[in-house]
């Protein structure tokens, strides 16, 4: 039997103002107040700097991007290291002009900046008119070494893509985490807000059993503009059991242990990584397979 071993992570669900400084504020107010309930891994939202600016095509939002690292990284690096944390943090990185990227930095527990994940996938859907601001990531699927294990981050609309979480897994992570930003539409009906949340939530516990590993995923809240963020922040194991979910209505800050050993046991007993058919998937870097090669 694996030993055991127990690795506390941290969720801060938050709203976002019009001002980075008072979101900043208030993500270093989560983070302290996950690391006093004992967290070792602390994960931000999507974008927790600033509104979600992608409800519409604008050239203003495009101040908001620095690069990485930088401000936003200065500002972290020393949390980390005084509360012994580790930071995923969500960001708008300007890489070069014109030239801009939706990004996750990683910081270490001893405030050393890892490294940064580039959204892959980037929607461009009523609200969510992301392409007109980011370039598609070109990091790959990533995994740090951390001082409480080995993560994977995708962002938002990575997290329907089955291919995203598996490349992940499949490099080392132990640990799966999805900085998010989704929410309804202002109005809309009740059954379709519960199916969106629900398929939401059901495709990441999927990543989760068909890696067996945790899945983490935090997720703003409030209203802006005609978008009203759902929430709902959780926590799968390696099984897809859901040991932690946020409400749908307002902020949260929790901590879920975690019991890393889970993930060994769920393998061996559900060998997925064993049976995969290696030799049959060439196809899967095709767009649509409709006609021979």
């Amino acid at each position: 039997m694996a030993q055991q071993r127990t690795v506390s992570v941290g969720l801060v669900q938050m709203s976002c103002s019009a001002a980075p400084d008072e979101n900043m504020a208030k993500a270093i107010l989560g983070i302290r107040s996950a690391a006093a309930q004992g967290a070792n891994i602390v994960c931000l939202q999507e974008l927790f700097r600033s509104r979600y600016f992608c409800v519409t095509e604008d050239y203003a939002p495009f101040d908001l991007a620095e690069p990485i690292p930088g401000p936003s990284t200065d500002s972290l690096l020393p949390i980390a290291k005084e509360l012994n944390v580790v930071i995923i943090a969500s960001l708008f990185e300007k890489r070069a002009e014109g030239l801009y990227h939706n990004t996750t930095a990683v910081i270490d527990a001893d405030g050393t900046y890892l490294g940064k994940y580039r959204k892959m996938h980037i929607p461009d859907d009523p609200s969510f008119y992301e392409k007109f601001y980011f370039t598609p990531g070109d990091l790959g699927f990533k995994v740090w070494k951390t001082r409480f294990g080995a993560l994977g981050v995708l962002i938002c609309w990575d997290q329907w893509y089955p291919e995203a979480a598996r490349l992940t897994a499949l490099a080392g992570a132990e640990i799966l985490f999805y900085p998010t930003a989704i929410g309804w539409a202002v109005g809309e009906e009740k059954k379709v807000c519960d199916d969106q949340y629900g398929a939401w939530q059901t495709i990441q516990r999927a990543h989760a059993i068909a890696n067996g590993i945790p899945v983490v995923s935090v997720n703003r809240v409030g209203t802006e503009a005609n978008l009203q963020f759902w929430g709902g922040s959780f926590v799968a194991d390696s099984f897809g059991e859901i040991l932690y979910k946020a409400p749908h209505d307002s902020e949260a800050v929790k901590v879920v242990a975690l019991d890393m050993s889970r993930s060994n046991a769920t393998r061996m007993h559900w060998p997925f990584l064993r049976d995969r058919r290696i030799d049959a998937y060439g196809d899967i870097t095709r767009r649509f397979i409709d006609e021979p090669k």
